[in-house]
């Protein structure tokens, strides 16, 4: 699971920096599309691994159910 989560980690930063160059107004018009479209890629892939690190913790889960989390406990 270390391994998605730094998979994770690394998509975000890159969605990140898609949205800073795209923020900034200094792309073209198709430079945007291009960027745009590996957003729309790279979120695609995030929620498919955040689906999988999910549906392993619920088989973690001896209740076969995902628990609130209480950093209490």
């Amino acid at each position: 699971m270390a391994k998605e989560n730094i998979n994770i980690e690394k998509v975000l930063k890159e969605l990140e920096s898609i949205v800073v160059k795209m923020e900034d107004d200094s792309l073209n018009l198709e430079d945007s599309l291009k960027s745009y479209e590996k957003g729309i890629t790279l979120v695609k892939s995030a929620q498919e691994s955040l689906k999988k690190i999910e549906q392993r913790v619920q088989i973690l889960s001896q209740k076969n159910e995902l628990e609130d989390f209480n950093p209490d406990d």
